[in-house]
Formats: C-alpha cells, structure tokens, sequence
C-alpha cells in the first residue's frame, strides 16, 4: 500500500490505455495529451473515433451535449469505454448530469477520475447484459 500511494499510478493507467488499444479522443483540445496517448499507442484518432474503438475520451461542457454518448457508444467494441471529462467545480454541468444520461445512451458508470487539474471524468461502459 505504501507503494501504490509513493507511486500512484499515471493518467494513462487510470484510463486503461494499454498498447494497441484503439482510441479517440473528441472535443479535448490538449496537446500533451495527444502526445502522452501516441507514446502509448500509435491507433489514436482525434476528433472522431474510428470504428470498434476500445476507448473514446470526449470532453463535454453542458448537457446539450449528452446525446454525442449515443452515437459514441455506436463507435465502441462491446467491452469499450467512453470516458467523458468535464470542467470542475461547475454547478451547471456536473458528473450526477452525466450519470443520469448515461443508460438513455446504453451505458453505465463504473469508475471516475481527476483527469487533470482542471478536468473531472466518469468511466462509462455497455452493461455486461448488452454485450
């Protein structure tokens, strides 16, 4: 245990990139980002995922822009993430708005995360039922 708070593990970790994986990143405008996910795998599509993704990472800002997990969820493998990332500390777009959208797009929240100083995210997945 000493090792793991001594050590704790990356961003990239956190998210379950692994080698190989297929990802995308949508709306997140980040750079050192971009570069950190291609040091890991070199199929990383911005700005529109690419069919059977493993993984899409989507920023989003209000709940307008809930819907975009459904057509998100149509990019994913069955056993597929979305992480989606939100500013933080905003009242008016906040991680229960995302967890109450996510089963009207076909997904369930599992996990969530400090993605960066300034970003939240919330872990969504198909349910093992759909899958």
């Amino acid at each position: 245990m000493a090792l793991k708070i001594r050590y704790p593990k990356g961003r990239l970790d956190k998210l379950g990139v692994k080698p190989g994986m297929r990802v995308a990143v949508v709306g997140l405008e980040d750079a050192a980002f971009l570069k950190e996910l291609r040091e890991r795998t070199s199929d990383v599509a911005a700005g529109r995922p690419k069919k059977d993704a493993d993984l899409v990472v989507v920023a989003l800002s209000r709940a307008a822009e809930l819907p975009k997990l459904k057509a998100l969820r149509a990019a994913l493998k069955k056993d597929g993430m979305i992480w989606v990332v939100w500013p933080k500390g905003r009242k008016e777009f906040r991680e229960d708005d995302v967890r109450a959208y996510g089963p009207a797009a076909g997904l369930v929240d599992v996990k969530v995360m400090s993605f960066s100083d300034t970003l939240s995210g919330l872990k969504l997945v198909i349910p093992k039922k759909d899958r």
